[in-house]
């Protein structure tokens, strides 16, 4: 890393967390400058008044303490910063295939697939399910910001299944609403390596960031970061490590450093209480049953004859809440993608 050089991390997946940007620099001399106006320079999309209202809440730090915006930067420095992503000033449409589960004049549900973004964030600006919509319909809600139009709650790049998406504005905040005070129930389904000694429980761990790798999650203290983080389970199905099946361990160096899955695998259904990046991964990783093709968690990829799973085998099966204008319940269901549907016909040997 050459001195003074911004150094961008690689994009973070998020569930229901806001969107940011992470940035390092090690400054090379001693500075005359404040660190507010070294940032600047640095970040050009913030205006001096951005970076100062970062800095404020506390998500600029010096060699690993929050400074403040009158702060001297000084050879060796290692400044971290947290800020929010450059905003993109026009969507573009795009025929991206929407698979539509409901629809009215307020909201839709849709079957999200896999390898699709929400939105656009840190330099990808195509390619991502809000340019569909924008393709696919004029409106949306601009209650989430004009860059993400209609969007109410996030899954992972390559998790699969229902989202809501709004339409009005009275919509969006009722949505919102639901969400912000959890009376919104989510369903999920993985398919997990190994059997969970205890075939129901509630995994309650708190979660935060990595201490080394800052595009993952782990299970972290409140007093170290970690925010609250719980999820009921139970196991719906059992299979054996069947002949033919070979598992693939991911080439990255961190992750060659997980325990290697235990043989044997289930069928999980989960219901999240709480909503932080990457919980079921990471919890059912805890508890040392990562999900098949979750390589980022000590899961494997799975290989069978011609066949091959490697992503994480995560999906969201149901939603349940109150229609915001109507107010009857609903709950929109999403059917297993193909892939899914095939790894467990596998696995049943019901496809050998």
């Amino acid at each position: 890393m050459s001195a003074d050089a911004p150094q961008s991390d690689s994009p973070i997946e998020v569930e229901e967390e806001a969107d940011v940007e992470h940035f390092h620099w090690r400054v090379s001399k001693n500075l005359t400058r404040r660190i507010d106006q070294y940032l600047v320079d640095r970040i050009g999309y913030l205006s001096r008044a951005g970076v100062q209202r970062v800095i404020a809440d506390g998500l600029v730090k010096v060699n690993g303490r929050v400074v403040k915006a009158s702060y001297h930067p000084r050879e060796g420095d290692e400044i971290d910063m947290v800020a929010p992503p450059e905003p993109i000033s026009e969507l573009v449409p795009e025929p991206i295939p929407l698979d539509i589960v409901f629809e009215d004049d307020d909201f839709l549900a849709l079957n999200k697939q896999a390898n699709l973004m929400i939105h656009p964030a840190r330099g990808v600006w195509t390619g991502t399910l809000v340019n569909g919509l924008v393709n696919y319909g004029k409106k949306w809600s601009q209650a989430g910001g004009n860059w993400r139009p209609g969007i109410l709650h996030r899954l992972d790049r390559n998790t699969t299944g229902v989202m809501l998406v709004a339409k009005s504005e009275e919509a969006h905040w009722r949505l919102a609403r639901q969400f912000e005070n959890r009376t919104i129930q989510k369903t999920y389904v993985a398919v997990c390596h190994g059997v969970p000694e205890l075939l129901s429980d509630v995994i309650d761990r708190p979660i935060g960031q990595d201490r080394y790798i800052r595009e993952k999650q782990a299970v972290r203290k409140i007093e170290n970061g970690g925010k609250a983080a719980i999820t009921k389970y139970e196991v719906v199905e059992t299979f054996e490590h069947a002949e033919g099946i070979t598992l693939i361990a991911s080439e990255h160096p961190s992750d060659r450093k997980l325990p290697k899955p235990p043989q044997r695998f289930s069928l999980v259904r989960m219901w999240p209480k709480t909503g932080r990046t990457h919980q079921l991964r990471v919890h059912m990783a805890s508890i040392g049953h990562p999900m098949v093709g979750d390589l980022m968690y000590g899961g494997r990829t799975f290989r069978h004859g011609n066949f091959e799973f490697a992503r994480q085998a995560l999906h969201a099966e149901q939603i349940t809440f109150v229609h915001p204008i109507s107010l009857s319940n609903m709950t929109p269901k999403a059917p297993l993608p193909d892939d899914v549907t095939q790894l467990l016909s596998i696995l049943r040997g019901q496809d050998v």
